[in-house]
C-alpha cells in the first residue's frame, strides 16, 4: 500500500472561508484590542502570602487562568445583544477538548464558528511556551475531514505577572498582565512553522515558535496531505499505520 493508492475523501471548503476567517480573527483581536484599552486585562490573585506569589513557577498556573479570563471576556460581550462585535455565542469547551472556547459570530445572513485554542506565554521568562503542543495530528486531520470549514484559531496570549502591595490587606496580590496576543488560523500557518512530534497517542501538532508565525494559504485539502506528509516523514511512523489510522477515521474510501 502506497499513499496514492489510497483514494481519499477530499474536503471542499466553502468560496468564503479565507473571508470569513479573518473576519474572525480580525474580531477576536479587536475584542482583545479594547480590553486592554480600557485597562481589563489583568487578574488579580489575592493571597495571604506576605513575600507575593512565586513568580519562578507562575507559568505553571498561567495557561488555566488565561483561559479562563479569555472566556469571561468574549462571555461578557455576548451578554450584551448590541455588541459591536456581532458575537452571538460563546461556549466553554471540557478541559481535554480540541478547542478551549468555541465562538459564533454572525456575519451577513449567516453564522461564523471560530474553534479557539488558548495558548499563555510568559512575557518575561525567556522560550515560555515557545513550540506549544496544539492538537493530535488524527483529531485535527478528522475535524477538517468532517467539516472543511472547521476553523482552527490558536489564540496566543503574553502576560506579565508582578507582585503589589494590597492598601486594604497589607497582603501582597499577584497580578497576572495580559500584555500581547495574536490569533492564527492553524489551516493557514506556513509548512515551515509547523512540526509533527509523534511522542502521544497518534502524535502532536506542534507550532515551532508561536511567537513568530507567517502565513501561506492554503484549502483543506493541501492542509491534510501537509499533515500526512508531517506524519509519514516521521521515522516512527509507517505507511501502515496512516492506513489503519485512515480507516479507523474514515479519511479514505478503500
Amino acid at each position: 500500500m502506497k499513499y496514492n493508492d489510497m483514494i481519499f475523501k477530499i474536503p471542499v471548503e466553502s468560496s468564503t472561508y479565507r473571508e470569513d476567517s479573518e473576519f474572525v480573527i480580525k474580531k477576536i483581536t479587536s475584542i482583545l484590542d479594547e480590553r486592554k484599552k480600557v485597562n481589563d486585562n489583568k487578574i488579580i490573585i489575592n493571597t495571604n502570602l506576605k513575600m507575593g506569589l512565586p513568580l519562578e513557577n507562575i507559568n505553571k498556573i498561567a495557561g488555566p487562568m488565561i483561559e479562563a479570563w479569555a472566556g469571561e471576556v468574549f462571555s461578557g460581550i455576548r451578554d450584551d445583544m448590541n455588541n459591536p462585535y456581532s458575537l452571538i455565542n460563546v461556549e466553554a469547551q471540557e478541559r481535554l477538548g480540541m478547542a478551549d472556547i468555541i465562538l459564533q459570530f454572525r456575519k451577513g445572513n449567516s453564522v461564523v464558528t471560530g474553534n479557539v485554542d488558548v495558548k499563555a506565554t510568559a512575557n518575561d521568562i525567556p522560550n515560555s511556551g515557545k513550540g506549544p503542543n496544539i492538537t493530535s495530528f488524527s483529531r485535527i486531520r478528522t475535524a477538517y475531514v468532517t467539516d472543511p470549514d472547521y476553523m482552527f484559531i490558536i489564540l496566543s496570549i503574553k502576560h506579565r505577572v508582578y507582585s503589589e502591595r494590597n492598601k486594604n490587606t497589607a497582603l501582597m496580590d499577584g497580578i497576572m498582565e495580559v500584555v500581547d496576543f495574536n490569533a492564527y488560523d492553524l489551516k493557514f500557518i506556513s509548512d515551515a512553522d509547523i512540526s509533527y512530534n509523534p511522542a502521544l497517542g497518534t502524535g502532536q501538532i506542534q507550532i515551532k515558535d508561536i511567537h513568530y508565525v507567517s502565513y501561506q494559504y492554503r484549502t483543506t485539502w493541501e492542509m491534510c496531505q501537509l499533515l500526512d506528509t508531517k506524519y509519514l516523514r516521521s521515522s516512527r511512523r509507517t505507511i501502515e499505520d496512516f492506513y489503519r489510522e485512515a480507516q479507523k477515521n474514515k479519511w479514505i474510501k478503500n
